[in-house]
């Protein structure tokens, strides 16, 4: 155990990239030493004092130290690529597999199934989870990935007749945000000759789902609900525009054979259809909620339960990724952006992934827009687990109908305390401050955090959320389930 350790610490190990039978992509740190170089190099450490005074025991030894996670190909999957990258998984005596996953759903299903040990998730997956919708299974999450990411991309011939009615500066570029109020006209015209209006999300559970279905309603164009106890799971009842799932990747393909004529994702899906002169993105994230939560690193409650010191050092692992991706104003970021633009993780060309990952974003073809906050990873306090936060994806659910009927203020509250776990982060952040990797000042005060951001006014239409008063945040609301209101 304690050369296995050495090695770790001196970082002598031997990496490799393989691709698995299964045709996805896996990333390996492999054990390429005999016996006897584990003992030399071992000795070797112990002579030059490699160890610092916070070594492994600090939170105490892993329970599993061979761990495969699960990603889909999306820049906000960085914070387990450089925490692979940079060795901070082994600086905490980890030895990690990273494998690309087909789709949202067998992700998660393998997690739940236990062959990942855990995985990127989108923010709404342990949630809907563990209250049963679509999947029942307890998934918690320690360990916020990141902010923002996301956009809202139309086709060609969609912003072109949209542009017609959204305002333009003096210079003749369109002021943004761009409101789903220039997108309603052509919904509107699509009904007329009978043809549905089709755009694509990643998943029922997602950020994205959530994000277009808020950016629709606040134009007047209505997402659709879901009826579950109706074994309806179309989210397409009394729909305006209908939205179905597709795959990440397969975004800018799908919209360009005609099979949907718009999507919400995350980078660098977006960019790639700028990129190939298919589409043009209207809107970020960014723009309908100023640093939203995004994605999570999910783990089955029994595994975290079974490993509790081993969960901890991959948070610890993942905050050093985080801080590195967002310290000095990005300036690590052109380095991130060519790690991720391999084959093994993001797959997509640098430069589409620079575009938005370096701090701008390029909207029309030639529109690129300075967006420095685009993609947060560290800093807002982004990799803090905040209850608000799950509270409110779980008021978009019940919005939309996957949560079928009222529940009162403290079911959300119970829900988001099983699923979100702050008091493992803080446990992660404060050996790492400990150990000097990190400083106490970027992080929340733990011994007054009650888990809840501040009542958030930055929303596209004005609305004010406060996660402590969930049933009062959907009364504002004139679009969608509120109250005693059931599908």
């Amino acid at each position: 155990m304690v050369m296995k350790q050495l090695i770790h610490g001196s970082r002598f190990r031997e990496r490799e990239r393989v691709v698995s039978q299964v045709g996805v992509n896996k990333i390996t740190s492999s054990r390429g030493f005999s016996a006897v170089a584990m003992m030399s190099v071992g000795v070797l450490a112990l002579s030059i004092g490699i160890f610092s005074k916070h070594a492994l025991a600090e939170v105490g030894e892993p329970e599993k130290e061979e761990l495969k996670f699960g990603f889909i190909k999306l820049t906000d999957m960085a914070p387990l690529a450089i925490a692979y990258e940079k060795g901070f998984f082994e600086d905490e005596g980890l030895y990690v597999t990273l494998e690309a996953q087909a789709n949202w759903k067998v992700l998660l299903d393998r997690v739940i199934d236990g062959e990942l040990d855990g995985a990127h998730m989108l923010a709404g997956q342990p949630l809907g989870a563990t209250i049963g919708f679509g999947t029942q299974a307890d998934i918690i999450t320690a360990f916020s990935m990141d902010l923002n990411g996301n956009a809202i991309t139309v086709s060609n011939k969609v912003w072109g007749e949209m542009k017609k009615h959204v305002p333009h500066d003096k210079s003749g570029k369109p002021i943004h945000p761009i409101k789903a109020d220039y997108l309603k006209p052509v919904v509107e015209q699509y009904k007329d000759e009978g043809k549905p209006f089709k755009m694509g999300m990643v998943f029922p559970v997602s950020t994205h789902n959530y994000e277009l279905r808020y950016w629709l309603a606040a134009g007047g164009i209505h997402p659709g609900y879901y009826a579950p106890k109706k074994g309806d799971t179309s989210g397409t009842l009394k729909a305006d525009a209908l939205l179905s799932v597709t795959p990440p990747p397969q975004m800018p393909a799908t919209m360009e054979a005609g099979t949907i004529f718009g999507y919400c994702v995350g980078e660098p899906w977006n960019q790639q259809a700028v990129f190939k002169g298919i589409g043009v993105p209207v809107i970020t994230d960014y723009e309908i909620w100023k640093n939203n939560p995004e994605k999570v690193f999910g783990v089955s409650k029994s595994w975290a339960e079974k490993n509790p010191n081993t969960h901890i050092r991959v948070v610890k692992a993942m905050i050093r990724a985080a801080q590195w991706l967002d310290e000095q104003n990005n300036a690590n970021r052109p380095e991130a952006v060519k790690i991720l633009s391999k084959s093994d993780y993001v797959g997509a060309d640098y430069d589409v992934i620079a575009n938005s990952m370096t701090g701008t974003f390029e909207y029309e073809k030639g529109d690129k827009r300075s967006v420095p906050d685009f993609n947060v990873f560290f800093r807002y306090n982004a990799t803090y687990p905040y209850y608000s936060d799950a509270i409110w994806y779980l008021t978009q659910m019940r919005r939309w109908g996957q949560i079928a009927e009222q529940k009162p203020d403290s079911w959300y509250m119970d829900v988001a305390k099983k699923v979100y776990r702050p008091d493992i982060y803080a446990v992660a952040a404060k050996a790492l401050i400990a150990e000097g990797h990190v400083k106490r000042k970027d992080f929340p005060d733990f011994a007054k955090e009650d888990g809840f951001r501040p009542p958030q006014k930055d929303f596209l239409d004005g609305i004010t959320y406060d996660g402590s008063k969930p049933n009062d945040y959907l009364k504002k609301f004139s679009i969608g389930l509120k109250g005693k209101d059931v599908i």
